[in-house]
């Protein structure tokens, strides 16, 4: 009977063995420290296409989603107004330039000798005044000419030698040429009305648009046909080659990362494949992203850093992918 009680004494210390093991195996399967997961997502330079031209969309020559490579004509805006604006400018730019090609040839030969003659005519004038005022001068002495006769002759004497200075000075200004500030005004006209021409041009350029990457169409904002202004967003263009994992840290996690350190991510749209990021970027958030505590005074606010990672294989990573990264305390 004593062995008997033993024997269920054993059996009941070992089932009690049992359920303590079993409790214990629960806890640590069930409170054991569980690792972090971050999730950040992928994200991609995108190049905004616009013009300088402002116009109407006369084509398209890509649609979203087709792949450009850098060169490749993407739409074409057509502007009257400024194709009009470039003929006028073209015609006041050769007008500033013939009338350079006039400062610069100085006075026509023609004008020069009939200056020349005029200024002949005048000396004739001035010496028929000269004599006659010489003639009249002497009858007054001898009293045989009135006051009013010297007086008349007096003035066309005077007028006569004024006509006679005023014929030389313009023939030899004729033979001066045009003067310096003259030229060099002419000069700046015609480099103002080219300057003109090349904005004009310049603008012009725009009428085809063109990628300045490799990448993909992603939306077009007007349709064919709308009107745009100047710098207005006509197109996206993914760069699809610089895709980098965008995540969100509090500084409690920070040690984890380090300028230039490498992480492991899974990516679920790639089938939870796991690929090797490189850090490039670290940098705070804005105060809006802290983590703000509610505990007593001894407690702080927990900021939040944005990290930026580059893969280190080249894979088929899209804008929006979401990429897991687990961190083991």
């Amino acid at each position: 009977m004593e062995h008997e009680n033993n024997k269920n004494i054993l059996y009941t210390i070992l089932i009690i063995i049992l359920i303590m093991a079993a409790i214990s195996l629960v806890g640590v399967i069930f409170f054991r420290v569980q690792p972090e997961i971050l999730q950040g997502e992928i994200q991609t330079n995108t190049i905004t296409i616009s013009g300088k031209l402002p116009g109407r969309i006369s084509s398209f020559y890509v649609k979203e989603g087709e792949h450009v490579n850098r060169g490749d004509t993407l739409v074409c805006i057509y502007s009257p107004e400024a194709a009009a604006e470039l003929v006028t400018a073209t015609a006041m730019e050769n007008a500033a330039r013939y009338q350079n090609l006039k400062v610069d040839s100085g006075t026509r030969p023609e004008v020069i000798k009939s200056l020349e003659q005029a200024w002949t005519a005048a000396r004739a004038n001035y010496l028929l005044a000269s004599n006659t005022y010489q003639r009249t001068k002497n009858l007054y002495l001898d009293s045989i000419a009135t006051s009013q006769k010297m007086d008349e002759v007096t003035a066309l004497y005077k007028g006569a030698e004024a006509a006679m200075n005023a014929a030389r000075l313009q023939y030899e200004m004729a033979l001066a040429g045009a003067q310096t500030e003259d030229k060099m005004s002419a000069r700046a006209m015609v480099e103002a009305a080219k300057g003109g021409v090349i904005a004009l041009e310049s603008l012009l350029a725009d009428t085809h648009l063109i990628a300045p990457s490799e990448g993909e169409i992603g939306s077009i904002y007007p349709s064919c046909g709308e009107l745009v202004i100047t710098g207005s967003p006509i197109m996206d263009i993914i760069v699809t080659d610089s895709c980098y994992v965008v995540l969100n840290v509090r500084e409690d996690l920070l040690p984890h990362f380090s300028q230039g350190g490498e992480f492991i991510g899974k990516v679920p749209a790639l089938g939870n494949k796991e690929l090797n990021f490189k850090i490039f970027y670290i940098s705070p958030l804005g105060s809006f992203a802290d983590w703000h505590s509610s505990r007593g005074y001894t407690s702080y606010n927990i900021v939040t850093f944005q990290i930026k990672a580059s893969p280190q294989e080249k894979v088929q990573l899209r804008p929006g992918m979401s990429v897991l990264v687990e961190l083991h305390k």
